[in-house]
């Protein structure tokens, strides 16, 4: 006797929670008498997937990912050394759960950004936020700050996402207070969030990109500790396309040969 009025209030009850959620509060307060009602359902459905497409939308304006490829189109047979089966595991998204690091170690042009983009842009769209960097950027843009608080401020905009791609380190050097900077990163983020990460240096290298700066041995053994590394090695890709294009455009331009005239 009592199961329908007992399905009736978890009904009503979930009604209330989803008009809750979707911050419909006129409607939640007429909920009991609404409920019954054929278009509510809709109504609800079509707020539901309003908000969803809003929350897309900002996080991938917040992730600032730019053009990129998709990863489709990499050229798994260019690079002569590529992990494919690691990287296809990083796509199941598993090292964000696991707040585990991923950094792609290889000289220009083998398609590093284009992975980490396309692994930001994957974590986006399954409904976390993410922020892509260069390097350099971002350690100029901490430096810029004049104040602590001002400093603590902007570390947010790099700390509170759930992925942070840090792209290119490594062809720049910095001083000591720009190695500070990206390790005040690195600890914020360490066994929490997860950083993917781009470089052309091996890590023993690194002293070279941060000369004369005392943490950058803590630096590496937190950026590495529990996490994923993809070696990538062979020659530019950008370089081949180049090429390609070259000797197309020049094609184009040598003349056919004139076939000659028939007498009349």
């Amino acid at each position: 006797m009592n199961a329908p009025t007992t399905t009736t209030n978890r009904n009503l009850e979930a009604t209330r929670q989803r008009l809750r959620q979707l911050g419909l509060y006129g409607l939640l307060a007429q909920a009991e008498t609404l409920m019954h009602q054929p278009w509510l359902a809709r109504i609800i459905e079509i707020e539901d997937a309003e908000r969803a497409r809003r929350s897309l939308k900002r996080r991938l304006d917040d992730a600032r990912l730019g053009a990129f490829k998709p990863v489709a189109d990499f050229d798994w047979a260019w690079p002569t050394r590529c992990d494919r089966i690691l990287i296809d595991e990083l796509f199941s998204l598993a090292f964000v759960e696991e707040a585990a690091n991923v950094v792609l170690i290889g000289s220009n042009g083998l398609g590093k950004t284009m992975l980490i983009k396309n692994l930001a842009y994957q974590a986006v769209m399954h409904g976390h936020t993410a922020r892509f960097t260069l390097a350099s950027d971002m350690l100029h843009d901490l430096a810029a700050q004049d104040t602590t608080t001002a400093l603590a401020r902007r570390l947010r905009r790099y700390t509170t996402p759930t992925i942070l791609a840090i792209d290119e380190v490594g062809y720049l050097s910095y001083n000591a207070r720009y190695a500070d900077l990206l390790f005040e990163v690195v600890t914020r983020r360490y066994q929490t969030h997860p950083i993917l990460l781009t470089t052309n240096k091996i890590f023993s290298e690194w002293t070279q990109v941060f000369p004369n700066a005392g943490c950058v041995v803590t630096l590496v053994d937190r950026l590495v500790h529990r996490a994923e590394i993809v070696n990538l090695e062979g020659k530019s890709y950008r370089l081949k396309e180049a090429k390609e294009r070259a000797e197309r455009k020049a094609k184009a331009r040598t003349p056919t040969a004139r076939k000659p005239r028939s007498m009349p």
